[in-house]
């Protein structure tokens, strides 16, 4: 059942929507959505979801019905179940996805721009950054892994949308044990998700620490899994810093097992 949420105006010209997504119909870690405005009053959708009522007919009011959203940036290849519902409620705005989205779902009318191509997100670098993960398979051939994805980050507000690759789990103190607890966490399939190569740890951490720094000035971290990551007590550095020890272990099984 979708979640009747309103969007949550998280800053001037960004808002978030939350979703619901349950592991084996049970364990609710959420889903996400994010629209940005632009200087020139148009909107970009961050990733699909498929609305409630309520939540299309307050987006459809921010949008004047629609026709403001030009492009939906569908930015996690693994994340589709929810793109054609968005193609059939936006279907004048430009449907972006990745080489996956493609392959997954080819009867949509995709946009020939990739999101992973640096020309595609050069298009919307007037408001946007881009990062996508070093050291880790994009596509992976195991299925159950989605450890990378391209991050945005929205210059203006210090707000970054990021899927899995980046995960922020606030869960009931029962289960707390078993998944990361409210800090934010890289994807608990790290391991998996490194290339089988020397170096791929290196590489991995380097572009952590390079993200770390480049924005450096984030104020929150909406997590496709399962909320958003408000930086009050910290700062950015110091969560991925964290969120690095975190995998320290990991980091250095590869290395031993790869070199």
């Amino acid at each position: 059942m979708r979640r009747s949420t309103a969007i949550e105006h998280l800053a001037d010209n960004f808002w978030n929507i939350r979703g619901d997504f349950k592991i084996s119909h049970v364990i609710n870690i959420g889903t996400q959505m994010s629209l940005v405005r632009k200087p020139d009053g148009t909107f970009i959708l961050l990733d699909s979801y498929e609305l409630s009522d309520s939540v299309q007919e307050e987006l459809m009011a921010l949008t004047y019905g629609g026709s403001l959203i030009k492009a939906v940036l569908n930015v996690h290849p693994f994340h589709t179940i929810h793109c054609k519902f968005m193609q059939d409620m936006l279907p004048h705005a430009r449907l972006i996805g990745t080489r996956r989205h493609h392959q997954q779902m080819p009867d949509l009318p995709w946009d020939p721009a990739l999101i992973e191509d640096p020309a595609t997100q050069q298009e919307f670098a007037d408001i946007f950054d881009f990062s996508i993960p070093a050291g880790v398979d994009f596509i992976p051939e195991d299925e159950s892994v989605h450890v990378s994805s391209v991050m945005v980050s929205h210059r203006e507000s210090g707000i970054v949308h990021v899927d899995d690759t980046l995960m922020f789990l606030d869960m009931p103190s029962l289960i707390d044990k078993l998944l990361p607890g409210p800090k934010l966490r890289f994807h608990p399939k790290l391991a998996d998700g490194l290339e089988k190569r020397a170096g791929a740890a290196d590489d991995y951490v380097a572009w952590a620490k390079g993200l770390a720094s480049d924005w450096a000035d984030t104020k929150m971290v909406c997590a496709a899994h399962n909320g958003i990551f408000r930086l009050t007590g910290e700062t950015f550095v110091q969560a991925i810093e964290e969120a690095l020890e975190n995998v320290s272990d990991t980091l250095d099984e590869h290395r031993k097992t790869y070199g």
